[in-house]
């Protein structure tokens, strides 16, 4: 049988960079021009994507158009504001953005938090207006996110957890419905910027001054709600034809748009010829972009809003990486997380100059997009068409809007971002901390703001994530047999000499057939009560641990002691000097327990650690300096040297760093090389192996008295019939197997002091 030895060379640091060096003008080749999606999709552009863009964008125009005037009045600026940052998100995304769903605008959570920024500001500055803040936190997030799309940074998103996200997004829309009832009820005497509590406590003791817009109000919500299902249930109905059900479609879409056209008019008519609206109406908005301009920065601005800018920041991350992530897996298309925050600063930083505030990708509108048949991001210049002319055009029009209506808008919209009981249920069975994350963010956001419940959501994330990763724990693995069958066997047949005269053995032939069976292993956790009774005892002298976490400084120390006291515990010292020593001489902080000593006694010395590496990526030097006075401290224990041997190493590096901190031993590689036919296939041999499992199977014989594969010390010849199945590939280090039971195996088969290959294989 030949035998393969793997011996993989170390690339040096100067390989490495001679590599990268060759390949460093492609690489800043596909760098820049990944900066400009658009060009990769445009010159495809034909009438059929054309007629479905403008289709979706014209419908999510129509949303964009109240929802933006409403989210502004969350932030308290003019309604023209939202319209501002709308417009410029949806026509300057198209450029840089890889999705073709997302629409870019204000967001329910930002303007509330854009609102937080305006009070701070208002109350140590009286004179600075709302609008110049929300400018200067557009500049500066377009300005953050744009560094960290530029810097490749996205996989920071990849640090916040669905929890967090569902618990933020629930806070915050339980704060925004709770500071919108007060304008459904026309209630004036409430501040709407009081923590969450605070407003619902005033809003029952205000409830006896609700105005008239209370009609205004709840019948626009009732109206939103009874449109939403009434236009669900008719899409449904399988007596409908396909036109029917796209028309109850669209119809249910631009609900927010038919209730705010209702309301406008029926406010027009109660209050035409009326010095003073006898409801709360927005009034006058400007046409046209009245407010652009160059951006100042006032750093009486950047130090007031300093505390809300990062929350900011991080929710318009958040909430348009998941967004566009989760339209790209089910429209079957693949996002770029590093461009997309890009787009998002560019998006920002341009609407600056229009006086907008910072708007990201909102799911809403991009579910919408999405149904609507949009096929690329070109969808969002109709929607910007039909804010411009809204801007233009229907300002007048805007004059009587109830702002009763918009609070019934933002309440329609927000209700969504609450998270389903079942997702709760989920989170209770699966992992009951993460529901505890998502609760204590809610709970933080209620009582205090969304700015401080982001940072706590945060905050508890990354310390269960830290907590996870320094206290990673070890299985002991212990093996249950599995029914061997004949496929797993290995059937030999003798026939006669070659012309060399040397016996040959090969793997078809209808001479003296034999069979051998090699049992099998599964290893499960030793604490595993469902598996306790099925379990066999491993080679006196031989423990198997599994790591279930990449070995790094944080908890390399923990790893190591949780080894050392599996160890003390499954085997006895064997190092004669501390066993020899009386009770006076045991170190002060070391108990005594005659009946553990005398369990102890009776347990094998230790011989052999295999560790199962599967889940290991990573050794950093700190854990390979741990690993080695790990090995002192058996070695010292046992009062030998004890083997160690690694399974499942998937590294090339943390191959090459165990070898070089010592824990390799070589095989002796024989002079003998392929024939000239076998040379081909002796280089492109698989790097799987069979772990010596058929060439052990195939000396098995000897160790039976059965029939010798090589007589007189001569070379064995290969059949050519049987060469696909007499070639194995091996380590050329004796302590890297590729599983656990091959690992096993090849050890007890070494200690010639057991009968454990013979006996229990």
């Amino acid at each position: 049988m030949n035998t393969i030895v793997l011996d993989n060379q170390q690339e040096t640091l100067l390989m490495q960079i001679g590599q990268i060096g060759k390949r460093l003008p492609w690489l800043f080749r596909v760098y820049m021009t990944s900066f400009f999606p658009i060009f990769q999709w445009i010159g495809r552009y034909n009438v059929s994507w054309l007629l479905q863009d403008m289709i979706a964008g014209i419908t999510v125009g129509i949303v964009l158009v109240p929802q933006s005037m409403a989210y502004a009045k969350i932030a308290g600026l003019e309604p023209q504001y939202g319209l501002y940052t709308s417009f410029v998100g949806v026509t300057v995304y198209f450029i840089f953005g890889t999705s073709k769903d997302i629409s870019i605008g204000m967001i329910s959570t930002v303007s509330l938090l854009v609102g937080q920024a305006i009070v701070n500001v208002k109350t140590l500055y009286p004179e600075i207006t709302g609008p110049q803040v929300a400018v200067t936190l557009s500049l500066l997030s377009g300005v953050i996110t744009i560094l960290l799309g530029i810097c490749r940074l996205g996989i920071l998103v990849d640090f916040i957890p669905q929890p967090v996200i569902a618990g933020y997004m629930t806070g915050s829309a339980i704060t925004i419905a709770l500071g919108q009832w007060p304008k459904l009820f026309g209630l004036s005497q409430v501040n709407t910027h009081n923590p969450p509590y605070v407003i619902f406590v005033d809003f029952f003791k205000n409830i006896g001054l609700t105005h008239l817009d209370v009609a205004f109000g709840l019948t626009g919500l009732v109206l939103l709600y009874l449109i939403r299902f009434g236009c669900q249930y008719l899409s449904c109905q399988k007596g409908l034809s396909l036109r029917q059900q796209r028309c109850a479609f669209y119809f249910g879409i631009m609900r927010n748009g038919l209730v705010v056209i209702v309301g406008t008019l029926i406010s027009f008519g109660i209050n035409r010829g009326l010095e003073t609206s006898i409801i709360s109406i927005i009034q006058n908005v400007p046409a046209g972009f009245d407010a652009l301009a160059l951006p100042i920065l006032d750093s009486r601005i950047i130090v007031a809003s300093s505390s809300v800018l990062p929350s900011i920041v991080l929710i318009m991350i958040l909430e348009h990486v998941s967004v566009a992530k989760s339209f790209g897996n089910e429209y079957d298309y693949t996002i770029d997380p590093n461009q997309e925050i890009f787009a998002i600063g560019v998006s920002n930083i341009v609407g600056s100059f229009f006086g907008g505030p910072p708007g990201t990708g909102a799911f809403s509108r991009t579910a919408i997009m999405a149904k609507s048949g949009v096929r690329t991001p070109m969808g969002g210049v109709w929607s910007g068409v039909v804010v411009l002319l809204a801007l233009f055009v229907l300002t007048p029009c805007f004059y009587y809007i109830p702002d009763a209506i918009l609070s019934a808008v933002v309440i329609h919209a927000v209700a969504d971002l609450v998270t389903h009981p079942a997702y709760l249920k989920q989170l209770y069975h699966t992992n009951p901390l993460d529901c505890l994350v998502w609760a204590s963010t809610v709970a933080v956001t209620i009582c205090l703001d969304v700015q401080t419940g982001v940072y706590v959501a945060v905050g508890l994330s990354l310390i269960i994530m830290l907590f996870r990763l320094a206290r990673p724990p070890v299985k002991i693995l212990a093996p249950i047999p599995l029914s061997s069958s004949p496929a797993e066997s290995v059937i030999l047949h003798q026939q006669g000499d070659n012309e060399n005269g040397e016996r040959q053995h090969l793997l078809d032939g209808q001479q003296h057939q034999k069979q051998y069976h090699r049992q099998r292993y599964i290893y499960m956790d030793e604490r595993d009560f469902k598996c306790d009774q099925h379990y066999d005892p491993l080679p006196p002298g031989l423990l198997v641990f599994q790591l279930t976490e990449s070995m790094l400084y944080p908890n390399a120390g923990f790893v190591s002691e949780a080894i050392m006291t599996s160890v003390r515990s499954r085997t006895r010292c064997g190092n004669t000097a501390e066993m020899e020593k009386s009770a006076h001489q045991t170190p002060w902080n070391q108990a005594v327990n005659k009946n553990t000593e005398t369990h102890r006694l009776q347990q094998p010395v230790l011989r052999a650690l295999i560790f199962d590496f599967t889940a290991v990526r990573q050794l950093d030097s700190t854990a390979l300096h741990v690993l080695v006075n790990l090995q002192c401290n058996v070695n010292k224990y046992s009062g030998q040297i004890v083997e160690w041997h690694f399974v499942g190493i998937q590294s090339k590096q943390l191959r090459w760093d165990l070898i070089y901190y010592g824990f390799a031993l070589e095989h002796h590689i024989s002079d003998e090389k392929p024939q000239q036919g076998q040379q081909q296939r002796h280089h492109q041999q698989l790097v799987m192996r069979l772990d010596e499992d058929l060439e052990l199977a195939l000396e098995q014989p000897q160790q039976n008295g059965g029939p010798k594969s090589n007589i007189n010390g001569k070379k064995k010849q290969s059949n050519p019939e049987a060469s696909q199945f007499s070639k194995s590939s091996q380590d050329k280090h004796l302590c890297f197997h590729w599983d656990i039971d091959s690992a096993v195996y090849s050890i007890s088969k070494r200690w010639s002091s057991t009968n454990y290959a013979n006996n229990i294989y």
